[in-house]
């Protein structure tokens, strides 16, 4: 028991000093079911008021392991395009993933759309809160065909819990000036094409370099925040009318961490249910499944089964989201333009 406790606790370090000196935004499985976590182009691309509340639980049973829990919220502006966006206004009960509706879809209007998050993640004694608020710019490049870009702005508070830390100098100068919370800005941009059948979207985040320390900044300067780089895109592939197989993959970059990416594969049953699995490079593999339950409500699940080391003392990563769909004006059961 002794040794399995000693070794927890050097899981845990090495987690938060991976955290602070590589990536150190929140990592997320059921992030196809919300891409407005990564890329703030996405706000407003729904004809209505995109609500969505989610919480992940990485490497359960690891004592001090990560936690990540948000709520994010986006929606569109412009008459044109919540009231007169032809796609809207079509017949909603067909399914957005089936080749009909793609054989319908129109771009849509220009229109904005704004929106906001908070995200709250904890990795062992370091917590850090995200509040943040964006805006982005939808335009229509082609009769199917839209381009948005987006910017996110906000800013992060990073706390240090020192009855978390047992110390065997109490006067420790890496954490004896007291500075146990700080704040720092945080800015983000995107740029996201979507038509009916595919998109494509890149974006980053934490763009402003901060220096990092809990001590004495003369001596401890090392922990600074670095950029985070997405690159995701995906296609569909029509198996019937209404069952659709929806192929995806994102790469991140964070120096100085290796390049990483994940790999997804969802299949959609009309417009009600969908399964799905994803690899992350030399991490995880992950089962899915979503249920559009009805006009208001959607819900998503993942479970990531560890490839690495810490299967041996973990049990694996819980993810769920809850959607709703707030100011739905045309009942529609699931996302149009997202997928």
């Amino acid at each position: 028991m002794a040794t399995r406790k000693i070794f927890t606790g050097i899981v845990i370090l090495l987690a938060c000093c991976f955290k602070l000196s590589a990536q150190q935004k929140p990592q997320y499985t059921q992030y196809i079911f919300n891409t407005y976590l990564l890329n703030p182009a996405v706000a407003g691309i729904e004809n209505y008021t995109d609500f969505k509340a989610g919480y992940r639980s990485q490497w359960t049973g690891l004592e001090g392991a990560p936690t990540t829990s948000y709520i994010s919220v986006n929606a569109p502006l412009g008459r044109n395009f919540i009231d007169g966006d032809p796609t809207s206004m079509a017949d909603n009960s067909l399914n957005p993933l089936s080749r009909q509706y793609t054989r319908e879809y129109l771009s849509a209007e220009p229109h904005h759309g704004i929106g906001g998050m908070i995200i709250s993640d904890r990795t062992g004694p370091i917590t850090q809160t995200t509040i943040s608020g964006t805006y982005a710019f939808h335009l229509g490049l082609t009769s199917q065909l839209n381009m948005s870009v987006g910017v996110m702005a906000g800013i992060n508070r990073i706390s240090l819990d020192v009855s978390q830390i047992v110390l065997e100098n109490a006067n420790d100068p890496a954490i004896a000036n007291g500075n146990t919370s700080q704040f720092k800005p945080d800015l983000g941009v995107g740029v996201w094409a979507y038509s009916s059948n595919y998109y494509v979207g890149a974006s980053v985040q934490q763009l402003i370099k901060q220096t990092l320390t809990f001590g004495n900044k003369s001596v401890y300067n090392q922990s600074k925040t670095v950029p985070h780089y997405f690159i995701t895109g995906g296609f569909k592939i029509f198996l019937d009318e209404d069952i659709t197989l929806l192929p995806s993959a994102l790469l991140k970059l964070v120096d100085p961490a290796p390049a990483s990416y994940d790999l997804n594969l969802k299949l959609a049953f009309s417009n009600k249910l969908w399964v799905g699995g994803s690899y992350r490079h030399n991490d995880s593999y992950a089962a899915m499944a979503g249920i559009n339950i009805s006009t208001v409500i959607n819900l998503g699940y993942s479970y990531d089964f560890t490839n690495s080391n810490l299967r041996t003392v973990s049990n694996g990563t819980h993810e769920i989201v809850v959607a709703l769909l707030l100011n739905n004006r045309y009942k529609v059961s699931s996302p149009r333009r997202t997928w």
